[in-house]
């Protein structure tokens, strides 16, 4: 009951022939390639961690490598596109140092049990600048406003919280922007997905406000600048929307009742609630409570399966009468990615303190309905502002939303492989949840060059990225170096 190792015996699929370099057969391309009315000379990418090549949880080498911008820049390459480059990190260990001490930590890893950090020290010091600017201006954590800020690779704002590690180290000066860096390339061609940040991090955090949803006069402020500087000098662009982050692994993966109990344990949690439940029973007497939210609130444990106990801010508020706003996860409920390895544990090693049940969950580990309905709201409102934008400019759009939703509801096949949006196994999402495997950057490649051909006339898609898919590999070995 420690970690819910469970939960991750699923996946020891890692011998599976999905990780394998398959070798499949395409027919010989015989259409002749054309840029059509874009010029992919010189093509710079502005994001985030999806950009970057940000893959279970760290930025290393071989991630960089299959970056979704990496991988276009190589079909861009058949019709005229030129040298794509990139802020390489030391090498595959991941994670970040400054003045030698840890910072980021080490990539995932699969130990036969679940992820793991990889047991290496990281060699990548920020303080060791590589100033750029580079085509990949992909930078992990960024959100949309921070695209704009100068002094955002200014190292001396770094405790503050006003720089980035991974801009510090590749910032062309300690005042640039990164906006400012992509625009010094002239690029004739720009790739745009910004703005999961703006939620996600309220999002991950399960909504207990230590980083708010980004206010929509700041987002709309942001990306307006953004589209309108970079189309300044004529470039041509594609750019993506926000998927909604709720249907990520790193939200649907951990189940509501993870906890297997025998009778006598759930007995003995049961006679823990039993002055809570009392409670609830003389306050709905009282008509402080209605029948329906005392039987929601009311704490039960039985043998098999079990829901963990969370806190929930949005439950009437009953502290005069000196009781919590506790209740049971139901499946409307999202527990993170992270709690799987928290739920069960002692507090201090003390075993009648059980984190998930004895002892509540906080907020920061489940993001309840109301939270998913702000994070959808805000997600909408974005996106209708990035689509807005992008007809108005003539840009090419691909809706990572729409195919997020068919990844989750349906799935995805092509060439030969099936794509979901389970963890690991669907072959898009990588160790942490969130984050694109290789294979996954190759399938929204593949959206990307479909939209930029029916934009711009161009036909490179033909070429598409998917057809690679065997040369991609996935990390989860500890002996990648």
């Amino acid at each position: 009951m420690n970690n819910l190792k469970y939960i991750w015996l699923l996946l020891i699929f890692i011998g599976f022939t999905a990780c394998d370099d398959e070798d499949y057969t395409y027919p010989d391309n015989t259409v002749d390639l054309d840029s059509g009315v874009a010029d992919f000379s010189n093509y710079v990418a502005l994001g985030n961690s999806l950009t970057s090549g940000y893959t279970d949880g760290a930025l290393f080498k071989a991630g960089q490598n299959n970056s979704l911008p990496n991988i276009l820049a190589q079909k861009m390459a058949l019709v005229g596109g030129g040298d794509f480059t990139q802020p390489y990190t030391n090498d595959n260990i991941g994670g970040l140092l400054i003045g030698g001490q840890v910072i980021q930590s080490p990539r995932l890893y699969f130990n036969g049990s679940g992820p793991v950090r990889l047991d290496a020290k990281p060699t990548t010091e920020v303080t060791n600048f590589i100033p750029g600017p580079y085509n990949n201006m992909g930078i992990p954590g960024a959100k949309a406003i921070h695209l704009l800020a100068n002094g955002y690779g200014n190292i001396a704002g770094l405790q503050a919280g006003l720089a980035n590690p991974y801009f510090v180290r590749m910032a062309s000066s300690s005042n640039a922007s990164v906006l400012e860096d992509a625009m010094s390339q002239n690029p004739t061609f720009f790739s745009l997905w910004i703005g999961i940040n703006d939620v996600l991090g309220y999002a991950s955090t399960g909504g207990d406000g230590s980083d708010p949803i980004t206010d929509q006069a700041t987002f709309d402020f942001a990306y307006s600048t953004l589209i309108s500087t970079l189309t300044s000098g004529g470039a041509k662009g594609v750019v993506l929307n926000i998927p909604n982050v709720t249907s990520i692994p790193f939200f649907t993966t951990v189940p509501h009742n993870p906890v297997p109990l025998d009778a006598g344990t759930a007995g003995a949690l049961n006679e823990g609630y039993i002055q809570y439940n009392g409670g609830l029973l003389q306050l709905e007497s009282l008509g402080a409570i209605s029948a329906e939210e005392r039987e929601y609130r009311t704490i039960h444990f039985v043998a098999g399966q079990n829901a963990v106990v969370i806190e929930d801010e949005s439950l009437t508020n009953l502290t005069p009468y000196r009781l919590p706003s506790l209740r049971q996860a139901t499946a409307d409920d999202l527990l993170v990615l992270t709690s799987s390895s928290f739920i069960g544990t002692t507090v201090g090693g003390n075993p009648m303190l059980i984190n998930g049940l004895s002892v509540p969950l906080s907020d920061k580990w489940v993001l309840i309905p109301s939270e998913q309905d702000e994070v959808s709201a805000a997600t909408n409102s974005f996106n209708s502002k990035i689509k807005d934008l992008s007809t108005q400019a003539g840009l090419a759009f691909v809706d990572a939303n729409a195919l997020m939703q068919v990844l989750y509801s349906s799935g995805i096949s092509s060439n030969g492989f099936d794509f979901t949006a389970d963890l690991v196994t669907g072959g898009v999402f990588s160790l942490d949840g969130v984050h694109l495997t290789a294979r996954g950057s190759a399938l929204i490649a593949d959206e990307m060059l479909k939209t930029i051909d029916a934009t711009y006339s161009s036909n490179f898609g033909e070429a598409g990225a998917l057809n690679d898919l065997g040369e991609f590999p996935v990390f989860y070995s500890p002996d990648l170096r």
